[in-house]
Parts: C-alpha cells; sequence; structure tokens
C-alpha cells in the first residue's frame, strides 16, 4: 500500500518544516510527500527542498485559490493508493502510517478520518484550544471519536481517501467553508465506505492565541450552515448547541444587568457547566494552569462557533442573502 501525503501550505514555512520533520520518523516508508504552496507570499521552497534526501518529496507553487483546490490539484499529481491529507499546523505521530496501513488491510475504507490530541511540546493555550476542540463537554467531542452523531464525515486535518473514490466522485468542490464535510458527504452518497481510525491520531497545533483561535471558530460556525444549503438534511440539532449556549449566555448576561433576581439560576448554570469543564480538563491535563485556561477556550469554542452560525442563518437562510 502506498500513500500519497498531500499538504496544502499558504505562508506557513516554519510549520512545514516541522511536520515534514516528524514525517523522517515514520516507521512505514512506502510514502510520498506533495507540498502545494497557495501562492504564499512567504513560501516554503527553500526548506521543503532541504528535506530532498530524506523524503520522496514534490514541491509545486501554484496561484492562491484555496486549500480544497490545492488538495486537487496534489490529488491530481499524486501516484499513491490512498491520498492522505494533513493541515501544516499538523504533527505526525512515528506509527501513524504503520496503524492506517495495518487497519485498512483488516478493515477496508474507501476514505477515514483520525482524531487530533495536543502534543507535549505545545503551550498551555494550545492545550486549552486542543481540549476545547476534543472535549466531550463542547461540540469538539462529535468530531473524532466512535461516539459520534449520525454518519461520521473526517475532517481534513487527519483525513485519507483512496484513489477509487477520488477517480469516481472527484475532489472538493468547495475550497473553504465546510469544504471538507461536503466532500466526505459526496463520497458516502457515492457508496463509499467512511470510517474512523481511532488510533490515527495526529497532533493539532490549530492556533496559538484566542482571538486567532476565534477567528478560525467563527468560520466553522459560518461553514455549518454552508453545509445545510448543499445537504439540508446534515444539518442536525446538535449543531445548533453552540448558537443555543451563545443565547442563553447573552440572556445571564442581559439578566444581571437588568434583573438579577432571575439571573441566579442560570448564573449557577454556566457556573456549574465551566467547573465541569475546569475538573475535567485538570483531569485530562494534569495542569491547572491548563485547566482555567480551558474554560477560556470552551467559551469562545461555544460563542464564536455560535456566533457564526447565527450570523449565516439569518443571512443565508431566513434573509436568502448569497
Amino acid at each position: 500500500m502506498f500513500f500519497s501525503i498531500i499538504i496544502p501550505l499558504y505562508n506557513r514555512p516554519q510549520e512545514i518544516d516541522e511536520l515534514l520533520n516528524t514525517l523522517t520518523k515514520q516507521t512505514y516508508l512506502q510514502f510520498e510527500v506533495l507540498v502545494i504552496e497557495d501562492g504564499s507570499k512567504n513560501d516554503a521552497k527553500a526548506i521543503v527542498a532541504s528535506y530532498a534526501d530524506k523524503l520522496d518529496i514534490k514541491y509545486y507553487f501554484k496561484e492562491n485559490a484555496g486549500q480544497g483546490f490545492a488538495r486537487n490539484f496534489g490529488f491530481e499529481r499524486a501516484t499513491g493508493d490512498y491520498f492522505v491529507i494533513f493541515d501544516s499546523d499538523c504533527l505526525i505521530p512515528s506509527n501513524y502510517l504503520e496503524t492506517v496501513k495495518n487497519y485498512l488491510y483488516e478493515h477496508h475504507l474507501d476514505a477515514y478520518g483520525g482524531p487530533d490530541a495536543a502534543h507535549d511540546s505545545f503551550t498551555p493555550v494550545q492545550k486549552a484550544i486542543s481540549y476545547a476542540m476534543t472535549s466531550p463537554f463542547t461540540t469538539g467531542g462529535i468530531r473524532g471519536n466512535k461516539q459520534h452523531v449520525g454518519q461520521f464525515h473526517p475532517r481534513s486535518f487527519n483525513m485519507g481517501v483512496s484513489r477509487q473514490a477520488w477517480e469516481k466522485v472527484g475532489g472538493f468542490i468547495l475550497t473553504r467553508l465546510g469544504e471538507d464535510i461536503e466532500y466526505s458527504i459526496r463520497i458516502h452518497e457515492s457508496g463509499f465506505k467512511i470510517g474512523l481510525i481511532a488510533d490515527a491520531k495526529v497532533y493539532h497545533k490549530r492556533r496559538t492565541s484566542f482571538s486567532q483561535f476565534y477567528k478560525q471558530l467563527h468560520f466553522f460556525g459560518r461553514a455549518r450552515i454552508n453545509i445545510y444549503k448543499h445537504f439540508p438534511k446534515e444539518l442536525k440539532l446538535i449543531h445548533f448547541f453552540p448558537a443555543v449556549a451563545t443565547v442563553g449566555m447573552i440572556t445571564t448576561l442581559l439578566l444581571n444587568i437588568f434583573y438579577p433576581p432571575l439571573a441566579y439560576i442560570f448564573d449557577f448554570l454556566v457556573l456549574l457547566y465551566f467547573l465541569l469543564i475546569f475538573f475535567h480538563s485538570w483531569s485530562v491535563n494534569k495542569s491547572l494552569k491548563v485547566a482555567f485556561l480551558s474554560i477560556i477556550s470552551s467559551f469562545i469554542q461555544l460563542t464564536a462557533y455560535g456566533l457564526g452560525f447565527i450570523q449565516d442563518l439569518f443571512k443565508r437562510v431566513v434573509f436568502k442573502q448569497q
């Protein structure tokens, strides 16, 4: 089994250096790497070239069109049996490809996804962000585990697609705003088998600051409405949870300002929720600092996603704007 690892890249040379370094340590060696520079002003050509004697690696530069179409560019030039997609801000465990290969030999999948986790080298903020994006007490809990809601949809930071599926379905038709979910839905509707490989984790850095994290999650909330516009049946009740939680927190704030007696029960529920986040993160990360920061990251995860969801729900669904 031969893998083609496809990495879209936009102005992040340091990230690709760290990712490629982890790929030099893979225990399974039947793979190539295609780095697709998507119109970057700060390109990584020299960094990629420094790995020419360590990896079977190719570098391409194209005009900027977004990560979805950059991946398509890689698909068209890949030679592998499976196309493996990573985001540039990932670190890959040394046994990743071996784990995937062994699983696919025993349980055939036409497309797969894997979970993400926090690496020991991550900063406390990055670990808190990782917690918010993987916790069972936030919407992150439905993304990369066996107890997901409905059909599992691989996410493009850690996703594999068989050549056969790509040849029939094609590549991404969206370049942003939920392009990975839309793609996996089309693969599934074409009769291909999709599943989670629970042990095929990556260490996903995501964002290094809460302000960057807010922008990313606001974008994710908007992306859910974009998926709804293509596949209305894919909008589930669970997807409204961040919006409902956001409205609840805003209501609590307003009650505290204008009618404090009615706010007590809402204050208690909010306090109880964030205490749950604090103690669970403490047990997972073994750090009081990360536990405290996890309250902030979970608040951002819910409200940023919720506000993005509400914004495009009214804009694109209620008021029918493009």
